[in-house]
């Protein structure tokens, strides 16, 4: 199986790096949704609408893409022996909190569905760029590997 993996292992990049696209999409678009259920009355066809946006493209994107991302991430990660890189483990650190962030968006769909948001619209408009910021931070890791 190890020697099938590893000769793989351009094709496991490529479903790595589709899953981390579609990931971070939902990631990016789903605290933006948030903002607009913040403008909605509780009640409303808009506020219903959008919370069976936020439920399908959390369970249908955001979820998934999560889990292949972990799955083929960490199969790259034992394959080329990544563990041992200090920019991998700092790498590993952030991805640990894009998904306590994914967790948080979770709740929120929750809280939404329930009607019983608390917070402001300014939140999700300041929480929305942290995926971004992420993103930015394990890309350099990754294409500069700066240690």
């Amino acid at each position: 199986m190890l020697r099938f993996l590893t000769d793989h292992l351009d094709w496991i990049k490529a479903l790595h790096v589709i899953a981390v696209i579609a990931w971070m999409a939902g990631m990016l678009y789903l605290p933006r949704l948030f903002v607009y259920h913040c403008e909605a009355p509780v009640g409303s066809p808009q506020s219903e609408m959008l919370k069976v946006m936020e439920r399908r493209l959390l369970r249908i994107i955001i979820d998934p893409a999560m889990v292949a991302t972990w799955v083929f991430g960490l199969t790259l990660a034992l394959l080329t022996g990544a563990f041992h890189e200090h920019w991998f483990q700092l790498k590993f650190l952030l991805v640990l909190a894009m998904s306590g962030l994914h967790g948080m968006f979770a709740a929120t769909v929750k809280r939404f569905a329930r009607d019983a948001n608390s917070r402001p619209q300014r939140f999700y408009r300041i929480i929305n760029e942290v995926p971004m910021l992420l993103v930015i931070a394990i890309v350099i890791l990754v294409i500069v590997k700066p240690f």
